[in-house]
């Protein structure tokens, strides 16, 4: 029974490559960050020279909200000699939270991102926010699914989850982008994916620019699982475009822990690139 349904997938799939290559063809297009003409027969809509310049996160990482860690540069010399020894030995980032994960407790175990939300891959992902083009978040969750990959004890969960939308701001735009690579990545990782699971009580506020303290107040509450949701004892994985300050995925999972889940793991295309300082709940 598996033969021929493994043969009915892979020739959907060469069918569909073949359609792409000829819709490229017939209908040339160009790159939607570059506006350079596109080469490749798929209907991803960013040439490969914009794809390569999304760059993915170092190695050197907290393991908690996967904050980039930065290696001090050299000491100054003095007299000819450094007052330590350098280069430093090699480091081991599993001892490596950061100041603000070593100061504060966060309801998910850990969080992990494909790159920094910067340049192109930023226009990228407001691309995905306000049009759907499904192409492109089929490329991400294959991205998150190397991202687990890497990690696979650290990041094995047992259902994906997307961070939802409100119901209102749902309306407006006819999809939530975080299901758009939410599902995907679910196939691609084998696991049953539960959209429902969670849903968003109260709507983001209007204002675009919002303060630190604003951002965790205004999700404070906001998430909430979907009576008779089944998350006991599951380890989730919840997935959401970008982390900003940590604060939405904390509070979608404070409401999947006050459910019962065993555990909580962020996942995201980009996060924010900041500072972090030392005492700060920032994750």
């Amino acid at each position: 029974m598996s033969g021929p349904s493994i043969f009915a997938q892979s020739s959907r799939s060469w069918l569909q490559n073949v359609a792409d290559a000829l819709v490229s063809v017939v209908f040339p297009a160009d790159c939607r960050l570059c506006e350079r003409l596109l080469t490749h027969g798929t209907r991803l809509p960013i040439c490969d020279d914009c794809l390569a310049s999304f760059h993915p996160m170092p190695s050197i990482l907290c393991q908690v909200c996967g904050q980039p860690l930065q290696v001090t540069a050299p000491p100054a010399e003095t007299d000819g000699q450094t007052s330590i020894d350098w280069p430093p030995p090699p480091i081991d980032a599993s001892t490596l939270p950061c100041p603000a994960c070593n100061a504060s407790t966060f309801s998910f175990a850990r969080a992990r991102s494909y790159s920094i939300y910067q340049g192109l891959l930023a226009r990228a992902i407001v691309m995905l926010k306000f049009e759907r083009i499904d192409p492109l978040a089929n490329w991400f969750a294959q991205r998150l699914q190397e991202i687990v990959h890497r990690e696979p004890a650290a990041l094995a969960a047992d259902v994906v989850v997307s961070v939802p939308l409100h119901r209102d701001r749902y309306k407006e735009r006819g999809y939530n982008q975080a299901d758009l690579i939410a599902k995907p990545l679910a196939k691609l990782l084998k696991l049953p994916y539960q959209p429902v699971l969670l849903v968003r009580t109260r709507p983001r506020p209007d204002k675009q620019l919002l303060s630190f303290a604003e951002r965790w107040e205004i999700v404070r509450g906001a998430f909430a699982t979907r009576p008779g949701s089944q998350v006991d004892n599951k380890r989730v994985l919840l997935v959401d475009d970008v982390l900003t300050t940590g604060a939405t995925l904390d509070a979608c999972s404070q409401a999947l822990r006050a459910a019962g889940a065993k555990s909580v793991i962020g996942l995201t295309i980009a996060r924010a690139a900041r500072q972090i300082i030392p005492g700060s709940p920032e994750s």
